[in-house]
């Protein structure tokens, strides 16, 4: 059953391998989880930088194969689409963690300024990219200048949010304290191995994510689905499978800011894709292939992460139905926005 085109595959086979790459995501993500906070704890590594830039790099690996895939297929459209429904979808999944686990507001047990940092320029980093879409592009040596900028201010965003809890002249008055967790303590791993088991998971999620793209593609192209959506929500949720089960497991081991700098970092990586699909694209700049529903999608990633900046800065443990009011109103917002990009 050849997964390379997985179209000519049944649509039960596609859907069997879909369940199983999701469930190897899955659990590949809590121990990658796991196994970074213990690496963390004992090497006494920020845990937002741990979320940030080991945790979202690692499961920004889908979204690679799946840009890279769609990019030299001649499909650039499903590309950015993907991408930026993940930048939605990862946001998504920190409310749908909020009211899964049923504990105190997320937004009110985070008390790092780098957080704020990370979320307000995050937002503009998908302002930049409904911008670029809707003036347009231009190709120089081969790839975009807007898809060039877009990447040099994601890695530059990126960069600009590390390290900021220690130039930050704002404090939080907490009574949380940062404590070693007990396993950290207590694991006879050597850190070699941990390292070593990281990759492990690491790979795991990178080939199941791959084909995850692959058999949600088919399945959609299957079902009628058009093609737009396919990206934004049936793509990006299969490429963000292994962010809830991360988000998860840092919220379960009290590492709420893990899980918010996992959910950004993600989106500053796979907003640098963009360059990537160009580079890949022989068709011309791929900003120049995007249109309303692409600006639609951005401008809604941003919206989501500014109702959580909103909780972030009021800082309450202020809840409906299990989870915080910001939960409850990006996952209202999120839905109507569906509701109208099925429209465009």
């Amino acid at each position: 059953m050849p997964l390379t085109d997985a179209v000519s595959n049944p649509l039960w086979a596609n859907a069997a391998i879909f369940v199983t790459a999701g469930i190897v995501v899955w659990f590949a993500g809590v121990r990658l989880t796991r196994n970074l906070e213990t690496l963390a704890a004992r090497l006494r590594i920020d845990r937002v930088f741990v979320g940030m830039l080991l945790l979202g790099g690692i499961t920004s690996l889908p979204e690679v194969a799946n840009v890279a895939t769609a990019s030299v297929m001649g499909n650039p459209a499903l590309a950015a689409n993907n991408l930026l429904g993940s930048a939605a979808i990862n946001v998504v999944l920190l409310a749908v963690a909020d009211a899964w686990l049923g504990r105190p507001a997320v937004t009110g047990i985070v008390a790092r300024p780098s957080t704020m940092m990370m979320a307000t320029l995050c937002m503009l980093v998908l302002i930049a990219v409904a911008l670029a879409i809707t003036i347009g592009d231009l190709e120089v040596f081969g790839v975009g200048v807007g898809a060039l900028a877009i990447c040099a201010l994601s890695i530059g965003c990126f960069r600009l949010a590390t390290g900021y809890d220690a130039r930050s002249p704002w404090r939080i008055e907490t009574d949380e304290i940062e404590r070693v967790t007990k396993d950290a303590e207590d694991t006879p791993v050597a850190t070699p191995a941990l390292w070593l088991r990281v990759a492990i998971d690491g790979s795991l999620i990178f080939a199941a994510g791959y084909a995850l793209s692959l058999t949600g593609d088919a399945i959609a192209e299957q079902t009628g689905i058009a093609s737009a959506l396919i990206g934004f929500a049936l793509i990006g949720l299969a490429t963000s499978t292994p962010e809830l089960a991360t988000i998860l497991t840092a919220l379960r081991l009290h590492r709420p800011e893990m899980a918010f700098g996992q959910v950004l970092g993600t989106n500053f990586v796979n907003l640098s894709l963009i360059l990537l699909g160009d580079a890949l694209f022989a068709g011309g700049p791929i900003i120049n292939e995007l249109g309303a529903f692409e600006v639609v999608s951005a401008l809604l990633g941003a919206a989501l992460i500014g109702i959580f900046l909103v909780g972030l800065l009021e800082h309450r443990d202020r809840t409906v139905l299990k989870m915080g009011y910001d939960s409850a109103a990006v996952i209202l917002l999120f839905a109507l926005g569906l509701g109208l990009l099925s429209t465009l």
